[in-house]
């Protein structure tokens, strides 16, 4: 793969107005932020990338560098060895341009503001979710004035073409409806309702058309930002990037994907199935014909773990990419009218009670994966937590650089509970691992399990 050896870019749109004392915060940063920032700024540059193995990514790039120099004007970034498919005829696309400093904005500028403000204490703990809200309104995601019109998009990156174009035709058609995109910022069911829904915004003469990015430095060397996204946005971890999906979120539609769409499918039905909450976000199960078997055994998963009336929080529809858009249109039109009567936000929802368990970082240690508690006797929102937990598990052992470390230097996770939950977790990941839908060109024959169910 081609380097360019030397680039000098400046801002364009963020980061460009900033004070003395902010740049010298942003250029005198601590060392472990800026390998942070290094790494996902090397997973930008590496947008489009077939390859979804993190630490392969980084042995390759080895000699990849970016350095933040202060100037009187604002600051510049001086890169090393980038990956040449962001360039062009020696120039930087711009949009992979707005991405860098993005990254910049929320990893560096973010941790400067956080060590240099006074945390909102709720209780005896930091609140979580002001700090969500932070660095989305930071990052100007979170607008006040707007109707609701955002669609938060789940899927795989590793997927067949024809669910990529059913996705994009989705996509297409929320875009006719005036509805814009979140995703997680990759390629495949991330990059596909984006695409679809510029035309759809095309045709509707839409220009500022919104394409919501979210990711977090964990995933985004394996998942790099798609040129589609014109919101990028880089959570601390994993837990805040799921609550932001969440919190965003006027409506939620599931394609087909693997272990890291089951985290996110069992991390909003804890929320849902939480006591506390009422207010239900509209979510829509949504795949090609050829994709029946896939959500059969998802639902079937999930009823048998979480119980048959959980069925009443998800609509599965198969085909007709007009109903599935559709119904986010009456189901945002729904949220609209009762956030308005309750006279609540609409840029962020703050109703939702999102239990402690879910916002705190899980680290995939082998003692952390072997210590789930996966009981059929547990609450219902609790055991949708904690298989969301072994999810995140598996995804971090096939493509972030911690896991695939960690099962390489321990070998497989460990993961034991209900011989029922067990079962049910065990069909489903082999359904996943037949389809080719843990890691990018891997089929039965090629993948090596990350984990074993005791």
């Amino acid at each position: 793969m081609k380097k360019i050896p030397r680039v000098t870019v400046y801002p364009k749109n963020t980061l460009n107005l900033l004070s003395r004392e902010e740049i010298l915060g942003l250029t005198t940063t601590q060392q472990d932020v800026a390998k942070t920032f290094r790494d996902c700024a090397l997973a930008i540059l590496n947008t489009d990338s077939k390859d979804d193995d993190a630490s392969r990514i980084f042995a390759h790039f080895s000699d990849f560098d970016i350095q933040i120099h202060p100037q009187t004007r604002g600051l510049k970034l001086e890169i090393y060895n980038a990956p040449s498919q962001s360039f062009v005829d020696g120039h930087i696309v711009r949009g992979i341009q707005e991405h860098l400093f993005s990254a910049l904005r929320d990893i560096v500028y973010v941790d400067y503001m956080m060590r240099n403000s006074q945390p909102c204490e709720v209780g005896q703990q930091t609140d979580i979710s002001s700090n969500v809200f932070k660095i989305l309104r930071n990052a100007r995601v979170v607008r006040p004035g707007m109707i609701p019109n955002l669609v938060v998009c789940w899927g795989g990156h590793a997927v067949p073409r024809a669910e990529y174009e059913y996705a994009k035709e989705v996509g297409y058609q929320m875009g006719l409806r005036e509805l814009d995109i979140v995703t997680g910022c990759g390629i495949g069911i991330m990059k596909g309702p984006m695409k679809g829904a510029t035309i759809g915004h095309a045709k509707q003469q839409i220009r500022a058309g919104r394409y919501i990015g979210i990711t977090e430095p964990g995933i985004i060397a394996s998942e790099s930002p798609n040129a589609i996204v014109n919101e990028l946005v880089i959570m601390p971890d994993i837990e805040k990037r799921l609550e932001a999906f969440v919190r965003l979120a006027h409506g939620i539609v599931v394609f087909p994907g693997g272990a890291g769409t089951l985290e996110e499918i069992l991390y909003l039905l804890s929320i849902l199935l939480h006591p506390e909450n009422t207010e239900q976000i509209p979510l829509v199960f949504a795949g090609p014909e050829s994709c029946r078997e896939y959500f059969a055994m998802v639902d079937r998963f999930i009823r048998t773990c979480l119980g048959e009336e959980v069925g009443r929080l998800y609509k599965v529809v198969i085909g007709s990419p007009e109903e599935v858009a559709r119904a986010m249109k009456e189901g945002i039109a729904t949220i609209h009218s009762m956030r308005k009567k309750g006279q609540e936000a609409y840029y962020f929802n703050w109703s939702l009670n999102i239990d402690s368990a879910l916002q705190t970082p899980f680290i995939p240690t082998h003692e952390n994966m072997a210590a789930l508690r996966l009981e059929l006797a547990m609450p219902r929102h609790e055991l949708a937590a904690q298989l969301r937990t072994a999810f995140s598990g598996i995804v971090a052992g096939n493509v972030k650089a911690f896991g695939i470390e960690q099962v390489e230097k321990y070998g497989p996770y460990r993961i034991s509970g209900d011989a029922r939950i067990m079962k049910a977790i065990d069909e489903l990941l082999m359904m996943l691992v037949e389809q080719g839908r843990m890691k990018l060109g891997m089929g039965v024959e090629d993948y090596q399990p990350c984990y074993k169910l005791v």
